[in-house]
């Protein structure tokens, strides 16, 4: 059998370098079980194309991160995606022969690394068509080559400290101190704008962007002080992360709990995003509460709280409203709440309150920051004894043959644990469901799955 032709090797390998990582392990599985001489090609083709790719994660692991977008949405210094192989191979042409000197994991792979990161340097000021075509994201294009250039300018110094970047965001001695303003220091020797691109660099690594605060104070003694950050260029990145909080805070104020209850998740992560940077904020600056920053602060606490308290009032309505209660009457004139047992356990009702009280669960931490916990608190309490009265009165119920429909009193028992489950009364919730467990079992009846609530 013949092996590939030309233009089958043109193709597949068009192919594969579109792959991701993820597939070309995959395809090089697949190909390794299919016999005949062309399957071997590929193989060899993806073997190549695996190990140049390993080559450039090597040599490019300082810059990696920048090639895509932030998942927090926090404004950053980023390339396009498309820009990174074409980068990769201006660079790694211009020295072929120090490539196999990559594969080895020792101090020589990491002096050819840097080496090949100033070779990407030049070859972006040398042949920038090359690396970053006309028509790919033009209006980026010229500030884009000139901060890659600068950044891979600055990649063997940004190697170099990233393996202490977890050290600096705890709490660093005076040697590691040393280290970071040392860094910074050569970084500006490097360029003129070296520190900030250098602090770019070791935030496109952070996942959480506000731990970047960690590093910027860290960076010079007189850092903490809002007065010298907010005339220095390391200004930008607190900007950014009120900015973040800025636009979190119209989301959460956009959110309708009667109408928006599918974004709930969004809106808890948004919650605890704000008051991790807040509470960040408050512990590495010294804001000036009359400052522009100070102001966009507050602003943002008074919302966020006022949110917080229209979002537990709401939920408080929609127990009401799942599980709700019925004036009977006992003897004369005289009446009493109970459950109403024919009530429906499932539908959209059911579903807010499922939404709302996961909400009211899950923002314990957010609730403290700003400052509505003793709400939240008093509202867990009082759905703790409500919800295990209700429960209390539907088991009696069932116990003495009184509910028309005992199944659905039994689901709605259930709907009633879950819903202590979600506000985290978990011995509450376990109690209702061991009761549940025997409720008219001298009857026969059985318990309804939880499922069904």
């Amino acid at each position: 059998m013949s092996g590939l032709s030309v233009a089958h090797r043109v193709a597949l390998a068009a192919m594969i370098e579109q792959a991701s990582d993820a597939t070309l392990v995959k395809l090089s599985s697949a190909a390794a079980t299919i016999p005949g001489e062309r399957s071997l090609e590929l193989g060899a083709m993806l073997a190549d194309e695996s190990l140049d790719r390993a080559r450039r994660r090597r040599v490019l692991a300082p810059l990696a991160p920048m090639f895509r977008p932030r998942a927090d949405g926090i404004e950053a210094m980023t390339f396009p995606a498309a820009v990174l192989p074409r980068l990769w191979k201006a660079a790694s042409s211009r020295e072929p022969a120090l490539l196999p000197r990559l594969d080895q994991d020792d101090p020589d792979a990491v002096a050819v690394s840097n080496r090949i990161c100033l070779a990407a340097a030049a070859a972006v000021r040398d042949r920038p068509e090359r690396v970053w075509p006309p028509d790919l994201t033009p209006d980026r294009r010229e500030r884009g080559l000139a901060d890659l250039a600068a950044c891979l300018d600055l990649a063997h110094l940004a190697r170099r400290g990233l393996p202490s970047i977890e050290v600096w965001l705890k709490r660093p001695d005076g040697d590691q101190l040393a280290e970071l303003r040392l860094l910074i220091k050569d970084c500006a020797d490097v360029h003129v704008d070296g520190a900030q691109r250098v602090l770019e660099i070791l935030f496109s690594h952070l996942d959480d962007a506000v731990l970047i605060l960690r590093i910027i104070t860290q960076s010079s003694s007189a850092s903490g002080r809002e007065g010298f950050l907010n005339a220095s260029e390391l200004a930008g990145f607190v900007e950014r992360l009120i900015a973040g909080v800025d636009t979190r805070v119209a989301r959460i104020g956009a959110f309708r709990p009667g109408s928006d209850l599918a974004n709930v998740d969004a809106v808890i992560d948004d919650l605890t995003w704000c008051a991790n940077v807040l509470g960040e904020l408050d512990v590495t600056l010294t804001l000036n509460p009359l400052s522009v920053w100070g102001k966009s602060v507050r602003d943002a606490r008074v919302s966020i709280a006022g949110q917080l308290s229209a979002f537990l009032r709401a939920a408080d309505r929609a127990v009401d409203k799942a599980l709700p209660l019925e004036r009977v009457q006992t003897a004369g004139r005289m009446t009493r709440m109970t459950p109403r047992l024919d009530a429906p356990v499932q539908g959209e009702t059911v579903q807010a309150v499922r939404h709302l009280l996961k909400l009211v669960g899950a923002v314990r931490g957010p609730a403290s920051t700003f400052g509505a916990e003793a709400d939240r608190h008093r509202l867990v309490e009082s759905l703790t004894d409500r919800l295990g009265d209700y429960a209390d009165q539907a088991l009696h119920a069932v116990n003495d043959g009184e509910a028309e429909d005992p199944v659905n009193a039994l689901r709605l028992v259930e709907l009633a644990a879950r819903c202590l489950d979600l506000i985290a009364a978990r011995d509450a919730a376990r109690t209702v469901r061991r009761r549940a467990a025997v409720a008219g079992g001298a009857k026969g009846r059985s318990k309804p799955s939880s499922r069904a609530a």
